[in-house]
């Protein structure tokens, strides 16, 4: 149901009409007084707008007094993701909870240290009595991310101590919501399938204390409860990769800016979750799944890379799949040479389809980013380079992996949820000022004229 009289009535469209025209500034203005769209500076660097030590994300190196980009590389509290990751592989271990502690403490823990703390996380992973039935079992949300940000704004209502912004408060909040984010993904996707299918049958599964959180997902997820080895030991990769990814990404930038105002914890993960769920953000990888849709329906031979080269060529020229001229996945707004996290994880889902017997979709994953790389380099012309994301090769895992399309997003979220909460601590402790950046007036002063007159 449209709201109200719905955008394509007459009188909506003659006042947007009228919005659009009042509210359009002149592109030049941008370029003349040096304001930086996107806060991108023409290099491609951020505007500087804050410090911290909890990850950085190297992307150039200085060079002859310049900087030139450089393979990119991705510091979790000052140690490589690479080592994490490769230590973790080593071991078969899960290692989501223990980047957890790191991120958040700015320590790596020991054993001690990490066993009581996934005691701690188990002990929270349960919603209060009735959450389910009376809030995301009513009026569930065709976008589970909506679901999961009304769910959160809920919980407010539920803690006694909600804006109590002390350190130990804030902390024992954020662990609760990393904690119960699996749940509230999982539990308002199957709520929305239920009314979707108008099925009678529906299952609950609570998690398993002795599971880590990429097991919980999938043994919730799945009414069999069943998940193999490696198909966990990926999901837990991809949480790893997703947790942390500097102040700057959208919607860490977001937990900060609200949090400098003094708001509650639930108040500023709603409006990071707001931030995450837009397709230029957490939702890309969606669409890098549909494009590869339209190109395994149009391309008859995957291994014939002039016809690949063929149609992806078309995708540029804007006369195939959604004619916007993207290939959805390859590109980064900072990384040019390589996203680390990309390359990481590519190692993870090749593995995962040769489990899957799906080795030759990998393939065409592989020879796309390759060929797409070279077409969109030759276009562009210029000496930023062009490389896969992790959004490239997120979107096949988790349908390897059967996630509905609609958890997606959500994953991402239950991943980031650990990144925001280490900067709102970060950003609690440090900083005692709300953000009030500067945007600059180009309108004119007019003389008021009064009603009568008008």
């Amino acid at each position: 149901m449209a709201i109200i009289s719905g955008a394509n009535s007459p009188e909506i469209k003659r006042l947007t009409s009228i919005c659009e025209h009042n509210s359009t500034i002149d592109s030049q203005l941008f370029t003349d007084y040096k304001v930086y769209r996107g806060l991108r500076a023409p290099d491609g660097r951020g505007v500087l707008t804050g410090l911290t030590e909890i990850s950085d994300v190297m992307v150039n190196v200085e060079k002859d007094g310049k900087l030139v980009p450089c393979p990119g590389a991705l510091y979790y509290r000052g140690y490589n993701v690479k080592d994490i990751v490769s230590d973790i592989r080593s071991t078969m271990r899960f290692g989501f909870e223990e980047i957890t502690y790191l991120l958040l403490f700015g320590k790596l823990p020991d054993k001690t240290d990490l066993t009581s703390f996934k005691e701690l996380l188990s002990l929270y992973r349960r919603l209060p009595v009735s959450f389910f039935r009376d809030i995301i079992m009513k009026s569930p949300s065709v976008d589970i991310m909506n679901a999961m940000a009304r769910s959160v704004l809920t919980l407010y209502s539920y803690d006694q101590a909600a804006d109590d912004l002390s350190y130990s408060n804030v902390l024992n909040q954020c662990l609760y919501l990393i904690a119960t984010f699996p749940m509230l993904a999982v539990y308002s996707y199957q709520a929305y399938a239920y009314y979707k299918s108008d099925s009678n049958s529906f299952f609950i599964h609570d998690p398993d204390p002795s599971l880590s959180t990429a097991e919980n997902i999938l043994h919730m997820l799945r009414i069999d409860s069943n998940y193999t080895n490696l198909e966990a030991r990926v999901l837990d990769i991809e949480l790893v990769l997703h947790a942390e990814h500097g102040g700057g990404n959208n919607s860490t930038f977001t937990t900060r800016l609200v949090s400098s105002t003094g708001t509650d914890t639930y108040s500023a993960i709603a409006a990071a979750i707001g931030s995450l769920k837009g397709p230029k953000h957490g939702g890309a990888n969606i669409k890098v799944c549909r494009m590869f849709d339209d190109i395994k329906s149009h391309v008859s031979d995957w291994k014939d890379r002039d016809e690949i080269r063929a149609y992806l060529t078309k995708i540029l020229n804007k006369e195939a799949f959604d004619n916007t001229g993207l290939i959805y996945g390859l590109g980064h707004a900072i990384y040019q040479i390589s996203d680390p996290r990309a390359e990481v994880f590519r190692n993870s889902v090749e593995k995962l389809s040769k489990e899957k017997g799906r080795s030759d979709e990998f393939e065409l994953y592989t020879a796309i980013e390759e060929i797409g790389a070279e077409l969109l380099t030759d276009r562009r012309k210029s000496d930023k380079g062009v490389c896969a994301n992790v959004d490239f090769y997120s979107g096949f895992c988790y349908q390897m992996l059967g996630l509905p399309m609609e958890l997606f997003t959500p994953i991402f979220a239950v991943a980031r949820i650990v990144g925001w909460s280490a900067h709102r601590m970060e950003e609690l402790i440090n900083s005692s000022k709300i953000m009030r950046p500067a945007y600059k007036y180009v309108g004119t002063h007019k003389e008021y004229t009064p009603m009568d007159n008008r």
